[in-house]
């Protein structure tokens, strides 16, 4: 027993010195969203609302601008089109828009981590309600993205959205939330 015990020790420093071969690459957003790419999402609320939801992205890089046209499909059949505009300030910060958030909002990278936050407003030919997003994306060793949203609303949680991206509509199918 005390043979072993010295043992394994040894046995496992080859392990533990083995480069990460699964890590995940540094996330570019401009790499990631090039061309199509699926995605499969998942709503929930605090009400017990829930909401499924397909999206077909389309990016375009033009070497400073990330143009990013979401086509999103609900199981109910509602259909809606969202374009981000993601503009590279440096190697780690974008600034990005969409037709309906309130201003820009600042992508800020780490690794293969992506996070930011930005005010919607729900209802634009109403009266006004906005809400928080809150989003960080993580680049998965295997090549898929997925991204956790909290909702808020005066500063109090609301919702919760899960959207997984892949390259292909198979990948993104067999990792839907």
């Amino acid at each position: 027993m005390m043979r072993f015990s010295r043992l394994l020790p040894a046995a496992l420093l080859p392990l533990l010195l083995a480069p990460a071969e699964a890590a995940a690459r540094d996330l570019k957003l401009e790499e990631f969203f090039k061309g199509r790419t699926y995605a499969y999402g998942w709503f929930g609320a605090i009400n017990g609302t829930t909401r499924r939801f397909k999206v077909v992205l389309d990016g375009r890089w033009n070497g400073q601008v990330l143009t990013l046209r979401e086509a999103f499909e609900y199981e109910d059949g509602e259909k809606d089109v969202k374009t981000w505009r993601f503009r590279k300030t440096s190697p780690t910060t974008y600034l990005g828009t969409r037709e309906d958030v309130i201003g820009e909002t600042l992508v800020t990278l780490d690794g293969p981590i992506a996070t930011f936050a930005y005010d919607v407003n729900l209802t634009p030919k109403a009266e006004p309600t906005i809400v928080r997003f809150s989003d960080t994306l993580l680049l998965e060793a295997d090549g898929t993205l997925r991204n956790t949203a909290w909702v808020s609303r005066w500063h109090l949680p609301v919702a919760r959205v899960n959207v997984n991206f892949a390259r292909t509509e198979e990948g993104a199918l067999a990792i839907r939330p």
